[in-house]
């Protein structure tokens, strides 16, 4: 997912192509094509963000453009072009690597519609992460990280479906980029 507007982030540039040793987005890509767990890459784009969709296919990679209303419609509406399962991962998250996305597709059964991956507050208070929504699973306070594995045939419109949660209290996938503060925070992690 990579058309967002990242107006949390106030910056004139596009979020995504903030660098981290090397754009933001390249870092996710890169994270996924030496995975060696995917059949393809695609990018959902938008017009928000214009010069990324441009950059990630300088990178040679497929993009689907959605209308840019928001993660959610975006998401409904990349999902429409699928059948098989879909590892769905935000592109804002700098410190993702090959061995965490390993990790999490050999924790995933296969056999629920939405499996999200949840990082503890616990976890997220002491890498120093504020997470502005949060939910309740297993007893824990806990928040979403913008990765899930979600079989597309299961879900229609994104009316409600049974969702599956993983925790994992792992920096890789708990840093995300939604403010300037959260950017600060890959100089420290």
């Amino acid at each position: 997912m990579c058309g967002g507007k990242g107006t949390r982030m106030e910056s004139v540039q596009e979020k995504l192509l903030l660098k981290y040793k090397k754009p933001v987005v390249q870092h996710v890509i890169s994270a996924l094509e030496e995975s060696g767990c995917f059949t393809k890459i695609i990018c959902a784009t938008s017009r928000n963000a214009p010069k990324t969709a441009e950059f990630v296919r300088g990178l040679g990679m497929q993009t689907i453009e959605t209308g840019g209303n928001g993660y959610v419609e975006d998401l409904s509406e990349a999902l429409k072009n699928f059948s098989e399962h879909v590892f769905v991962v935000s592109g804002d998250l700098a410190l993702l690597d090959s061995e965490i996305v390993q990790k999490i597709v050999n924790h995933f059964e296969g056999r629920q519609p939405w499996a999200s991956v949840l990082a503890s507050k616990k976890f997220l208070d002491l890498v120093g992460v504020k997470p502005e929504y949060l939910v309740i699973y297993d007893g824990k306070e806990c928040a979403f990280t913008g990765i899930s594995i979600v079989n597309p045939r299961d879900v229609v419109d994104m009316k409600s479906v049974r969702e599956s949660y993983i925790i994992i209290d792992d920096k890789r996938v708990a840093i995300n980029l939604n403010t300037k503060r959260d950017f600060e925070l890959l100089g420290t992690a």
